[in-house]
This record gives structure tokens, sequence and C-alpha cells, in this order.
């Protein structure tokens, strides 16, 4: 099977079903957005490879899910309003993100000013997927009832999980987080 299909050559893409729509079709911009957050989530835990340290193998094995889960999130945003959706979100789906979220920010410092994204190449990384995330979510708010509320939800906790994983990789690496006022 060939890459290329040279169906898009003229600005348009086939949605699930078929449906021909324009490349920047909301619904385009929506699923491209978490393909993107997808790759960034890639990068950050390529960053991690040569590091050890407390929750790294659990980091791993909930962002794998995450990263498939990113695919069932797209299926839902390109599949066609009144069709089928072949791969579903789950509200347990949702309920992992939150147990991630709770877990790992009781082992995280309080905070008391904004911080700065950065740190370590993971964490900075982990707070540009947030950053994606957000826009994919704004993407999928703009489509209206069209979208599941658990996409909605989905990409929100998902943004949550990312903000609280990035702040983790940081403590665990020892990476002080910079306030607007300085260290925190």
């Amino acid at each position: 099977m060939k890459i290329y299909t040279k169906t898009g050559d003229k600005g348009t893409t086939s949605l699930i079903y078929g449906q021909r729509v324009a490349k920047n079709d909301l619904r385009v911009e929506a699923y491209g957005t978490c393909d993107e957050t997808n790759s960034m989530i890639g990068l950050a835990l390529s960053y991690l490879k040569n590091e050890n340290f407390q929750g790294k193998e659990i980091i791993e094995n909930v962002y794998h899910k995450i990263q498939t889960n990113l695919f069932h999130v797209g299926a839902e945003l390109a599949t066609p309003t009144g069709k089928e959706v072949k791969w579903k979100l789950a509200p347990s789906d949702i309920e992992l993100l939150e147990k991630q979220i709770d877990e790992w920010d009781t082992t995280l410092p309080g905070l008391t000013n904004f911080i700065l994204p950065g740190g370590h190449p993971a964490g900075a990384s982990l707070h540009v997927a947030r950053t994606i995330v957000r826009r994919a979510e704004r993407c999928a708010v703009s489509l209206g009832e069209e979208v599941n509320p658990l996409v909605l939800a989905y990409l929100n906790r998902l943004s949550d999980l990312l903000f609280v994983t990035a702040r983790y990789v940081n403590y665990q690496l020892g990476q002080n987080e910079q306030t607007l006022h300085g260290n925190s």
C-alpha cells in the first residue's frame, strides 16, 4: 500500500465513511490537533528514555493508553454526525485520567503561584502537549452539539493530567519550578 493517495491534492480529505471535506474543516482541525498532541506526548516520552526515577514505568504505561485513546478521540471527531463511531471513549477512560491526576498531585508541593512551563525537556514537552490539547478542546467545543460530551471531558481532563505529569516529571528529576516571582 502506498503512503500517498493523491486524493487530497486539491485541499480535501475524507472523514470516516468517506465524506469529503475541506482540509481546513473544523472537524479536521480538531482531530488533527489531537494528532499533534499525540506526537508531542511521544516526544516527551522519548526524553525519558534514558532517565530513571520512581514512577517512570507507570507514566509510560498510562501514556501508552492515552496515546491510543487520542486515536479514539480522533475517530469520534472524524465521524460525521449521525454515523456510528467505531472506536468509542468510555467513562472509564476519563476515570483513569482523574485517578492519575489525584495520585501524582498528592506527591507534589502545593501551588501558591503560577509556574512557568519548562524544566526537564520531558516536562517542558508535556507542558507544550497541554497547550496543544487545549487547542484541540477549543476546536471540539466549536463543533457544538455534534461532539460526544465524553470527548470534551476527556480533552479537558487530559490537559489537567499533562500539567500534573509535567510537574511530576520535573519534581522526580530534581528540576525546580520557576514561578512568576522566582523559584518555588
